[in-house]
């Protein structure tokens, strides 16, 4: 909250006062003419009027700004520290009220849910990835024979099996 705003104010509104409080004496001592000091009282009662429309006009903004902030930090640091079970307990609630009054259910929940499956499931889960990336690993920390390359037959080779070369035929 701004509270060095509203101090401002105050003191503004007290300096007002004292203007007002000023011409109030002046009018009383008769020197002055009343008509002319009561405008003037009316002036400065408008100026404080308009000035304190104006500041409350303003503060408002800034009070709707700051709660907008609050609330948005509250929601999100409340879902960042809810408890899943709760939001299944608080659904679980709502439906019953639901089925009591005859509505039809808006979500089915699930019959002997429990609220480690998810936990069990997650475990599991990693225990295969890092399975899968365990595999992984060991197969490129293999190497790989290379194939032989075909090699080319001499001509040489050729003429042993009684095949004639083409320098032959």
């Amino acid at each position: 909250m701004k509270i060095h705003l509203l101090q401002e104010l105050m003191d503004l509104n007290q300096a007002f006062e004292n203007v007002i409080f000023g011409l109030e004496r002046m009018e009383k001592v008769g020197l002055f003419d009343k008509e002319q000091v009561r405008y003037t009282r009316a002036e400065v009662e408008s100026a404080r009027v308009d000035a304190n429309r104006e500041f409350f006009d303003k503060f408002e903004e800034i009070v709707k700004k700051d709660a907008e902030w609050a609330y948005e930090f509250r929601r999100a640091y409340d879902q960042k520290t809810k408890d899943p079970f709760d939001f299944y307990l608080e659904i679980k609630g709502r439906e019953e009220v639901r089925r009591k009054k005859g509505l039809p259910p808006r979500v089915v929940l699930l019959p002997d849910w429990d609220k480690d499956d998810e936990q069990r499931y997650d475990e599991k889960q990693a225990k295969k990835r890092a399975a899968n990336k365990r595999r992984k690993v060991s197969k490129k920390s293999k190497p790989r024979s290379a194939k032989p390359e075909a090699m080319p037959k001499p001509a040489s080779l050729g003429c042993q099996r009684g095949n004639p070369t083409d320098d032959e035929a």
